[in-house]
């Protein structure tokens, strides 16, 4: 078990760069927390952290980026569903170290220039749409491209996993020192905390938690079928772990982790996520996002209204952002207004 500063110490050590905007609030929701009449609900503010709109990726391009900087790197590659955070959010750190940024999306129904593509284009990455599915597909296609800018001259670097994802857990086991001092200054110790992921953000909150020996809990909600999910989760926390030199050790009993609240397929909204999410903007003004933070905030509801928490426990829910994504449904929110 180690301090938090020995935690710190240790990831001070892995190479980053100075991108966002940090530590991130964690704020109290005491109107959300009223209407629900269920345990004190925090709120860990991801989509605070800067860069075009912030959110998670923001801290873990902190040291994916880190580490192809430190190669030696003038190229960023990337690539994922249309409307992905993590490459909006990529393409803003680019231009933010000036570095070139190419993004190849794969092709899908929300493959328009709005939400996170448009940000796409206005931070300057080159951006183009593939018809190679999401997935081991994608991730072929963009070691690829990589090799192609390389011939000319390039020296990319490609955010790939199970590096990514390993180093996603490095940022988060990180978010959780932040949490750990918060909560000092708060004066609470939070019971569980809730968010979406199904690779890196939950791998480190685990990873970070068992390692500073807290009482705080991690419950996630997956927003893809991902196969073999846990392994994915375990694999990268004890990646991380290895990159951090700790003995922690995470096991599978120690990942909880849902399929419940995915609804029809990734990226597909939900009749729940859309009422949890003008629940928390009319209680608290926090914008949730459609595809992420919307079905987890509708899984935390359920576990309230289920009487999983007394009114005393403390929850603590990380938003891991993806608001622009809002605004490439504007149809499907539409129909639920007012």
């Amino acid at each position: 078990m180690l301090t938090r500063q020995e935690l710190l110490q240790r990831i001070t050590r892995v190479p980053q760069v100075n991108i966002g905007h940090f530590p991130t609030p964690l704020e109290a929701c005491p109107r959300l927390s009223e209407t629900l009449g269920g345990p004190q609900i925090f709120m860990k503010r991801e989509d605070c952290s800067g860069l075009a709109f912030g959110g998670n990726k923001v801290r873990q391009l902190t040291f994916t980026i880190g580490e192809g900087v430190s190669q030696g790197a003038d190229t960023i590659v990337h690539g994922a569903a249309s409307q992905s955070n993590h490459c909006r959010q990529t393409a803003a750190a680019c231009s933010k170290l000036g570095l070139k940024c190419y993004l190849r999306l794969a092709r899908d129904p929300k493959s328009v220039v709005q939400g996170n593509v448009l940000l796409d284009y206005l931070t300057g990455a080159d951006v183009e749409f593939v018809d190679v599915p999401f997935g081991p597909k994608l991730e072929a296609f963009k070691i690829n491209l990589a090799e192609k800018l390389k011939a000319d001259g390039l020296k990319p670097y490609v955010v790939t996993s199970p590096r990514s994802t390993a180093l996603a857990a490095v940022a988060f086991a990180w978010c959780i020192a932040e949490i750990h001092e918060q909560q000092t200054e708060l004066g609470i110790d939070a019971d569980w905390i809730y968010t979406s992921s199904v690779g890196g953000t939950q791998s480190g909150l685990v990873l970070g938690t068992k390692s500073l020996g807290m009482k705080l809990k991690p419950y996630a909600c997956a927003p893809i079928h991902w196969e073999g999910k846990i392994n994915r989760i375990r694999d990268a926390a004890n990646s991380a772990a290895a990159i951090l030199q700790l003995d922690t050790m995470v096991n599978d009993e120690d990942i909880i982790n849902t399929d419940d609240y995915i609804g029809e397929a990734y990226g597909h909204l939900t009749p729940e996520g859309i009422a949890a999410l003008k629940l928390v903007a009319r209680t608290e003004g926090i914008i949730l996002d459609p595809v992420y933070t919307s079905k987890a905030m509708a899984c935390l509801i359920d576990h309230i209204k289920e009487g999983r928490f007394s009114t005393d426990d403390v929850v603590i829910f990380l938003h891991t952002g993806g608001t622009p994504a809002l605004f490439a449904y504007p149809e499907e929110l539409n129909e639920s207004l007012p």
